[in-house]
């Protein structure tokens, strides 16, 4: 699949990304809900239906001789055996924004994975949608599997910018309605925000039987309180100023995170829910590493 150039989808990675196809095929396909039928064109599919023609579909589908007889564009839907869909939920609140030592900040490192995760989907054939969310959902580009929808969802990446504060279990909460098909839910965020709030919030798309990744991404500064001295800390999302000695809060900082750490995992293991913690030093491309490597336990 050939694309233009964007700003979280570079020539080098899409050639990257060809050995990854497999990986992400059993990863979006899930290991509870198997197939379900789906309406694609293949040469072993039967004829199901015709639909009228939309923006992004295939002009090859297309039936000339109802062309002929109505002057209307119809496409021939046929159904087979796919894969089931993936929705990609990226958190775009402030803290969100923050680069520290790192190369990239957590949103733009977030933002080339979910680059990556919707450019292998939708070469597969598949079904990706895209939820921007803060408090709220600011962006939700339904499932799709056009060039034109992979398009759709890169400039939204692009124009995309943090801010607001996170609230991942309301944003979870306010967007199950719009997710109207089952499958694999991937989550990309730094969850800030309680642990008990974001499975509250996951409750009822595991109930309907999704597969829940949770890819938790920390800048190095975060997962470790670097330096000493006095240092001035201020709430990305807040805007709370505070002026410390570093040197005695380190220990306390660490077992907080740890336990917020901690409570993440133990609450995801208990839902079978399956995550995996990087930092942004780290290539955007182990996160899809440790993601699909999953499959295999």
């Amino acid at each position: 699949m050939s694309t233009k150039q964007y700003r979280y989808l570079k020539p080098a990675d899409v050639k990257g990304l060809e050995s990854y196809e497999f990986a992400v095929k059993a990863m979006v396909e899930g290991y509870q809900a198997g197939r379900h039928r789906s309406k694609q064109r293949g040469s072993s599919t039967e004829f199901h239906e015709y639909r009228q023609y939309a923006p992004g579909d295939d002009p090859s589908l297309v039936d000339w001789r109802v062309f002929a007889r109505s002057d209307r564009h119809y496409l021939k839907t046929f159904e087979e055996e796919t894969n089931m869909e993936c929705h990609v939920f990226l958190d775009s609140s402030a803290s969100m924004g923050y680069r520290g030592s790192a190369e990239l900040s957590k949103l733009e490192y977030a933002s080339f994975f979910a680059a990556c995760l919707s450019w292998l989907v939708i070469a597969k054939n598949d079904r990706v949608s895209l939820q921007i969310f803060d408090q709220e959902i600011r962006k939700h580009l339904p499932s799709g599997s056009t060039r034109q929808h992979l398009h759709e969802i890169l400039t939204a990446l692009e124009n995309n910018q943090p801010r607001a504060e996170t609230s991942l279990g309301e944003a979870l909460r306010r967007a199950e309605p719009m997710i109207k098909r089952k499958g694999t839910l991937v989550v990309v965020s730094d969850f800030y925000d309680e642990p008990e709030a974001i499975f509250r919030g996951l409750s009822p798309y595991l109930h309907r039987g999704f597969r829940v990744y949770l890819a938790h991404v920390l800048s190095p500064d975060e997962a470790h309180l670097e330096g000493g001295g006095m240092a001035r800390f201020q709430d990305m999302e807040s805007g709370e100023k505070l002026t410390l000695h570093a040197d005695t809060i380190r220990d306390a900082y660490a077992e907080e995170m740890q336990e917020h750490l901690r409570s993440l995992r133990r609450l995801a293991s208990s839902r079978q829910v399956d995550y995996v913690q990087v930092t942004t030093e780290s290539s955007y491309f182990e996160l899809l590493d440790r993601l699909t490597t999953r499959n295999a336990r």
